[in-house]
C-alpha cells in the first residue's frame, strides 16, 4: 500500500529511474549473483535466528541481533541484488511498477536459503534441540506455535536423570 500511495500522492516522480517504485533489482553483476548474494544473506539469516531463538542465553537477543543482520546486509549486499529476503516485500514495490523481469530471484532464492538453514540446522543439532519458531517469549502474549519453549528455560538436572 506505501508504493501505491506514494505513486498517488508524488506522481511520476516515483516511476523515476534513480527510484523505479522502490523495487527491489539484482545489482549490475546480474541475476546470477543476486539470486545467490539472496540464498546466502537468507541462509544467514535463518542459521541465526535458529540458533539465537533456541539458546536460553541469549534468545531475548534475537530480534537485536536480526536488526544488525539487516543492517549489515543493506550497507555490504544491497548493491549485489537489492538486498530484499522477502518475497511479498519485493512484490509489493515491483506490482505498481509493473516489474516483473527479476522478481523470479526475489520469490526463490529467500525460501531456498531459510529451508537450507533449517535443514542444515536439524542436521547438526536434531529436531529436538528445536523449541519455539516465536521470536520474543518475554511478555504476555499466547504463542501460536508448538511451543517448547519453557523446556528451553528449565535446567538439566544430571543427577535427576541418571
Amino acid at each position: 500500500m506505501g508504493v501505491i500511495v506514494s505513486a498517488f500522492v508524488w506522481g511520476e516522480a516515483i516511476a523515476h529511474q534513480n527510484v523505479r517504485y522502490a523495487a527491489t533489482a539484482p545489482g549490475g553483476r546480474g541475476s546470477g549473483l543476486a539470486f545467490f548474494a539472496e540464498l546466502v544473506i537468507s541462509f544467514l539469516m535463518m542459521t541465526m535466528v535458529l540458533n539465537v531463538s533456541n539458546s536460553a542465553r541469549i534468545a531475548r537477543f534475537t530480534g537485536v541481533i536480526a536488526g544488525a543482520l539487516v543492517a549489515t546486509y543493506i550497507t555490504i549486499e544491497s548493491p549485489l541484488s537489492g538486498m530484499s529476503m522477502s518475497p511479498a516485500r519485493s512484490f509489493a514495490s515491483a506490482a505498481p511498477g509493473r516489474l516483473w523481469n527479476s522478481l523470479w530471484i526475489y520469490f526463490t532464492a529467500p525460501p531456498l536459503g531459510m529451508m537450507l538453514a533449517a535443514q542444515v540446522y536439524l542436521w547438526l543439532r536434531g529436531k529436538h534441540a528445536v523449541f519455539c519458531a516465536k521470536l520474543h517469549h518475554d511478555n504476555d502474549k499466547r504463542c501460536i506455535f508448538r511451543c517448547n519453549y519453557q523446556a528451553l528455560l528449565t535446567p538439566i538436572n544430571l543427577k535427576e536423570t541418571m
